[in-house]
């Protein structure tokens, strides 16, 4: 059974494999990794039905551009008559009424959904920690985290439980997982896909994108799940580009992160990581160490405004329309107060509170406007590195997966997990983090490309060359 689809989809053609046992062979592979925590559900009978038809579509040659590729759904994008929480005690139990933009378009090319998967509340983390259905274990390590927020998500691919799986990116929550469990993650630009049907945290934050187990799985994807959208104004009227990956490999320009390999780093992935330069180099391609003078300001500047966002999005979250509801007898503002206390978990409620206070009109100047500022001062000096340069390149994170634990008691230290991802959310360019290399521990590490604003063709491209020179 083939982790990646590419390889996949050629046994299909020739009816050396099918749908039908393969969504089996998933399924029964899920049942036997269920102490990994991946999924919160997954949908075995529907998933072998749609199978059967695929198959029928294969052999009358009628079969879409994704026929039988198996795909894991993170649980904050809607899927028409079932499930969806966020993760998120508040949520439980709800049925979403409509399909996202995404699941649609995966679906009209034949792709088959086979669960839901587990995730940061909310999409709110690092470390896949704070669900409410309990932390998903690294498949690599069961002591280690996934990263987050799309942990579940990260791991069913990691694990072999899914061909691929979709996932959300708000500050790395893509990214930052792909390099914790050494997998591909990819953030596109900010309005290449639709978020209709994206349950909101940070919504001039929030990205849809796909996790694969190669650059070529994602490339496909992304060609199916972009383009405009009617229900989303947010979404680009530029036309989306032939994805397909070529082995064109000239020369290029990249600019290294003179900060992103400074104290704090793992010693062992910066070693590793410029010996990929000089493999690049000898490749002809130029690698040239550039200052950001701005690092230390990413994560405030992000964590202000998506917090300032969240406390606005979650308002709609209060056990009135939707969702849970206290138990509890009073009024209607004693009703709000109890039913999100109660519905949502601690590092939510943190955010909530974190926004709600920088909106104020006491504190608004000080931080969520000045915060603003900021995000326009790293929009402008990425643009200015990426004139010169065909691509920045960085290590995806700092560490390889830390131990369940390590960074809990600590908001600010887990925060910073996030160091290196939330430039390209604050910026809006695209980024994607491939498999880099291993540590002596064993586990994975990432190396993140960013390129230019709906660059992903270029982008996709040298991801798959850097993919094949790092491994």
């Amino acid at each position: 059974m083939h982790k990646d689809y590419t390889n996949f989809r050629k046994l299909l053609d020739t009816g050396d494999a099918n749908c039908v046992a393969t969504v089996r062979g998933f399924l029964e592979k899920i049942e036997n990794e269920m102490h990994l925590n991946s999924f919160i559900e997954t949908w075995g009978e529907e998933a072998l039905q749609r199978a059967s038809e695929i198959d029928q579509k294969i052999q009358n040659r009628t079969a879409g551009k994704l026929a039988g590729m198996v795909i894991a759904l993170k649980d904050n994008i809607c899927y028409q008559g079932h499930k969806v929480s966020a993760s998120s005690h508040i949520l439980e139990g709800f049925e979403s009424q409509y399909s996202s933009t995404v699941v649609q378009r995966i679906l009209d090319e034949d792709a088959i959904l086979i669960g839901r998967t587990n995730c940061d509340e909310f999409a709110m983390g690092a470390s896949n920690e704070t669900s409410y259905y309990g932390p998903v274990l690294n498949a690599l390590d069961n002591s280690r985290v996934p990263g987050g927020s799309s942990g579940g998500a990260t791991v069913a691919v990691q694990a072999g439980l899914c061909h691929a799986a979709i996932g959300s990116d708000t500050g790395g929550s893509i990214r930052q997982p792909a390099s914790f469990c050494g997998v591909v993650g990819l953030k596109p630009s900010y309005g290449r896909i639709s978020r209709w049907g994206l349950l909101a945290y940070a919504s001039s934050f929030d990205q849809i994108g796909p996790l694969t187990n190669n650059v070529e799985d994602a490339a496909l994807l992304l060609q199916v799940i972009s383009g405009t959208d009617d229900y989303d104004a947010t979404v680009s009227t530029l036309p989306v580009d032939n994805y397909t990956l070529s082995d064109e490999n000239s020369p290029k320009k990249i600019a290294y992160l003179k900060e992103c390999f400074g104290e704090g780093v793992d010693e062992e992935i910066k070693h590793q990581l410029y010996a990929l330069f000089e493999l690049m180099k000898a490749a002809g391609h130029t690698v040239e160490e550039v200052s950001f003078p701005y690092l230390d300001y990413l994560v405030p500047a992000y964590y202000v405004l998506t917090t300032a966002e969240a406390s606005s999005n979650l308002s709609r979250y209060q056990g009135l329309q939707l969702g849970y509801r206290t138990a509890e007898k009073g009024d209607l503002d004693m009703l709000f107060k109890k039913s999100r206390s109660e519905g949502f978990g601690k590092e939510v409620k943190r955010r909530i509170m974190l926004g709600t206070f920088v909106l104020t009109s006491d504190f608004y100047d000080a931080y969520y406007s000045k915060a603003q500022k900021v995000r326009r001062l790293i929009r402008q000096k990425t643009d200015d590195i990426l004139n010169t340069y065909d691509f920045i390149l960085t290590p995806t994170t700092p560490t390889v997966a830390f131990k369940f634990g390590e960074k809990t008691q600590d908001p600010v230290a887990m925060y910073l997990a996030d160091i290196f991802t939330v430039q390209a959310n604050l910026s809006g360019h695209p980024a994607i983090s491939v498999p880099g290399g291993k540590h002596s521990n064993g586990m994975p590490f990432g190396v993140q490309l960013m390129g230019k604003h709906f660059g992903e063709k270029k982008l996709l491209n040298f991801a798959k060359y850097l993919h094949n020179l790092a491994v």
